[in-house]
C-alpha cells in the first residue's frame, strides 16, 4: 500500500501565470523512508502544505493513507492531519509557554483517536523522549531552558505522539553540526522503525540522502523546475 499518491498534480498561487508545481505522479510506499533534496526556491514547502491539506491543488489529487483528503471539509482535514500526520518544523514551533512534556502531548488533544488515559499519554511521551535521548531532568522544564538541539528531539517526540502513519520533516536539521545532524537522522530513522511510521525527509543537504531508502530531486519530480 502507498502511504503517499499525487496524481496530475498542479498548483498556482492566486494571481499567479506560471505553475509553482506540476508533478504527473509520485507515490511513496508505506514504510519506507524518503528523502527529497532540492534547492530553496524550488517548490519543497508549497509540497509538503499540500501533502498535509493546508493548501489544496488547483488540479489532481492528494492521497494520504488512502484518502483523498481534496474530497474532505477543512475541520475534516485539520482533524486527518492531527490523526495521521507528524510534523517537524524547521523552526520547531515549540510553545515557550509549556514544558517539554505539555508541548509534546499536545498535538493529541486535536486527534480523534483518543484512546490513551492522561498518564498513558505522558507515559507515551516520556518513552519517545527518552528514546529520542532527551534526559529525563529535562521533562518538566520549559522550552527555553532547553538547547536548539534538544528543542530538536522535542519537536521530534511530538510529529510521533499518537503513532501516525506519516511522518514528515522540514528542514530539521538546519540548524544542527554535522555529527549531531547525523545523530538525529539516526534516532529519527529508528522510532520509525519502532512505530511503523513512512519517513519523508526534506532537506537541501544532500550529504544527507544515502541514508534513506530513496532520494527524489524535486527538480526531476516537478515539471515546473526552479521557482523564483
Amino acid at each position: 500500500m502507498n502511504i503517499i499518491e499525487l496524481s496530475n498534480l498542479t498548483f498556482y498561487w492566486p494571481n499567479q501565470t506560471e505553475r509553482t508545481l506540476d508533478i504527473p505522479i509520485y507515490q511513496q510506499n508505506q514504510g519506507s523512508k524518503v528523502f527529497i533534496k532540492g534547492p530553496s526556491g524550488s517548490g519543497k514547502s508549497t509540497l509538503l502544505s499540500l501533502l498535509t491539506g493546508i493548501l489544496s491543488p488547483t488540479e489532481g489529487t492528494v492521497i494520504i493513507n488512502g484518502i483523498d483528503i481534496n474530497q474532505l471539509t477543512s475541520n475534516q482535514r485539520d482533524r486527518f492531519r492531527a490523526d495521521h500526520i507528524g510534523y517537524i518544523f524547521q523552526q520547531f514551533n515549540l510553545l515557550p509557554y509549556l514544558s517539554v512534556i505539555d508541548n509534546v502531548i499536545l498535538p493529541y488533544q486535536f486527534s480523534s483517536k483518543k484512546s490513551l488515559s492522561k498518564q498513558e499519554l505522558i507515559n507515551e511521551a516520556k518513552r519517545l523522549l527518552t528514546t529520542l535521548q532527551l534526559p529525563s531532568s529535562h521533562f518538566d522544564k520549559p522550552i527555553t531552558d532547553l538547547s536548539i538541539g534538544q528543542q530538536q528531539r522535542v519537536a521530534a517526540a511530538r510529529a510521533f505522539i499518537g503513532k501516525p502513519k506519516l511522518i514528515i520533516a522540514d528542514e530539521p536539521t538546519s540548524a544542527l553540526d554535522h555529527e549531531t545532524r547525523f545523530a538525529f537522522i539516526q534516532l529519527l530513522m529508528n522510532e520509525c522503525e519502532e512505530s511503523g511510521a513512512s519517513l519523508l525527509f526534506v532537506s537541501h543537504d544532500p550529504s544527507l540522502e544515502s541514508l534513506f531508502d530513496h532520494s527524489i530531486d524535486l527538480r526531476e519530480l516537478n515539471n515546473v523546475g526552479d521557482i523564483t
